[in-house]
């Protein structure tokens, strides 16, 4: 039997630096984003970087936010939640080098149709928004696309 990849979750973020909010639902807007998150309405935290990002939907894998977690409570740290990650999409069955080698290539999840543009290399903003600490290092090659 294969297994397929699917949706695990799906968060937005109306602001730069505002909650994330799960959603069941939502509806994607071809070049734009997730309608209601952030970066559609270009209120991301990067949305201005230079040169310009394309963050319309980020992705990340469940399975690279266990082993992410995983390091970090075996060193005492405290692990982040899914939404804490800041990425639209969490999805299953899918390992992270798998969900990294779609750098570059068109794909869908379900009927949506995506093209992984880059790696979304961790930083340290998900550390400060929930006052946890090394995001960034335990997420490294896990932090999707």
């Amino acid at each position: 039997m294969e297994i397929i990849p699917n949706i695990y979750s799906i968060y937005i973020c109306p602001n730069a630096g505002l909650a994330m909010e799960s959603r069941h639902k939502v509806k994607v807007l071809a070049g734009v984003g997730i309608e209601g998150d952030r970066y559609a309405l270009n209120l991301g935290a990067f949305s201005k970087s230079h040169p310009p990002k394309i963050r319309d939907i980020t992705l990340i894998t469940k399975t690279g936010i266990d082993i992410a977690n995983h390091s970090l409570s075996s060193n005492g740290l405290l692990e982040f939640k899914l939404c804490e990650t800041r990425r639209n999409i969490v999805i299953e069955n899918l390992l992270p080098e798998e969900l990294n080698a779609l750098v570059g290539k068109v794909f869908f999840l379900g009927k949506l149709k995506l093209q992984g543009v880059e790696l979304c290399e961790p930083c340290e903003r998900p550390s400060k928004l929930a006052n946890k600490k090394n995001f960034q290092s335990a997420y490294e090659h896990h932090g999707g696309i």
